[in-house]
């Protein structure tokens, strides 16, 4: 599955080798874009490293009890299941397919993720 053919990137060779910091999101430059990676509940989500609606660095934010990331500057909340925001402003949070395989943690830039279907 995973493969740069297939458009999967190995980011990491185990969830371990990942810089979480305490709030469980990961700041990283893959295929040159800067993203985030979190943790919640022993899943791991991808997604982009700037809010959409102010650029907030998403890093400084925190992931609350529903499992969404919240924006350190205006607290707009995205699913990180989906992207979808889910306070109600409207706006979308890129976000990409992670795997975790016995050969290392890779996210998938080819595919693209519509209404959170994956």
């Amino acid at each position: 599955m995973a493969s740069a053919k297939s458009g999967w990137i190995k980011i990491a060779e185990s969830i371990t080798e990942l810089p979480f910091l305490s709030n469980g999101i990961a700041e990283l430059d893959v295929a040159g874009k800067r993203i985030c990676v979190a943790n919640y509940k022993g899943q791991l989500y991808a997604f982009a490293s700037k809010c959409p609606h102010a650029s907030g660095q998403l890093t400084d934010g925190f992931i609350d009890a529903l499992g969404n990331i919240v924006c350190p500057l205006h607290h707009y909340k995205f699913c990180l299941r989906n992207g979808h925001n889910v306070s109600g402003e409207g706006y979308y949070l890129k976000h990409w397919r992670v795997s975790v395989l016995a050969d290392g943690v890779y996210i998938d830039f080819a595919t693209k993720q519509y209404l959170g279907m994956f």
